[in-house]
């Protein structure tokens, strides 16, 4: 799980985040195999594609918010390149809420991280409100990053020295807006996520899933187009889990705003309008 600093506030945040083929005993049969097996691969990656499509072209009869094209990322580590993420689509419309499934390793927090504009992809493009964001410099991504997307992490992240209304506050104060006038908006976004009674709590006065709220809360404060959630409930019990996961969804309706999470919970992916894997660096429709 990606560690982040408070620096994330600011939304300025960069994370840090395979065949041998042996001779066969005869010719043909080595030929039959490779065949087999070509075919076989070509038909798995076209149906992958057909499905990804289809699931794509029903977000775009609706606005799209967010929107990645061609998705490439791969990393050295000085023997061999890892190919992370392979060419995917995805266009998330407004007001939906996507799960992404995978194992860990599989590129799904890399996505996400993609997604966000808080890592650079190595090939394709991703889209903002339909703002093409490779020719954007570090200070354009990080603002655009402020203004239309909120983030949610397995841990919360939130500063011990702040209650939670100056938690929640936090993100609009680093836009300049008035302590007052930030603290109203926080203070309708925790009663949203029904604090209303333990604002002037300090985090280490709040439960786990108290805390979770506090930072769904602050990741909706803007009033961003898209929420990125990565493993929300990867740190709570069922219940709690359950809990959290119906306030995301109340919270992402009262607001309009989209939301995708990457989650390991397939119960809870479930209950997204819809799912999708990764595996290998392919997504893929569930």
């Amino acid at each position: 799980m990606t560690n982040i600093s408070k620096a994330h506030i600011q939304a300025d945040h960069i994370p840090t985040d395979h065949v041998v083929t042996d001779q066969s005993a005869t010719e043909s049969a080595a030929t039959a195999s490779v065949v087999t097996a070509s075919s076989a691969t070509d038909h798995a990656s076209t149906a992958r594609s057909i499905t990804t499509d289809a699931a794509n072209a029903h977000a775009s009869a609706r606005n799209i918010v967010l929107q990645a094209k061609g998705l490439s990322r791969h990393y050295d580590d000085g023997q061999r390149r890892l190919d992370i993420l392979k060419g995917v689509d995805l266009s998330i419309a407004s007001g939906e809420m996507v799960a992404i499934i995978g194992a860990s390793g599989s590129g799904k927090s890399t996505l996400l991280h993609c997604l966000g504009l808080l890592d650079r992809p190595d090939a394709g493009e991703v889209y903002v409100n339909g703002q093409a964001t490779n020719g954007l410099n570090e200070v354009q991504r990080s603002r655009l990053r402020n203004k239309s997307l909120g983030f949610v992490y397995q841990f919360h992240h939130l500063l011990g020295e702040f209650t939670a209304l100056d938690n929640v506050a936090m993100p609009l104060i680093v836009r300049r807006l008035s302590r007052n006038e930030a603290r109203t908006k926080a203070h309708v976004l925790l009663e949203r996520v029904g604090l209303g009674d333990r604002m002037t709590h300090y985090p280490s006065q709040l439960s786990g899933g108290e805390r979770q709220r506090v930072a769904l809360a602050r990741a909706m404060v803007t009033e961003p187009s898209c929420v990125l959630a990565d493993e929300p409930t990867g740190n709570l019990d069922r219940e709690t889990a359950e809990d959290m996961f119906n306030w995301l969804r109340q919270a992402v309706q009262a607001g309009g705003t989209s939301l995708v999470v990457v989650t390991h919970d397939l119960a809870l992916a479930a209950r997204a309008d819809r799912q999708f894997t990764m595996t290998s660096g392919l997504l893929a429709v569930k």
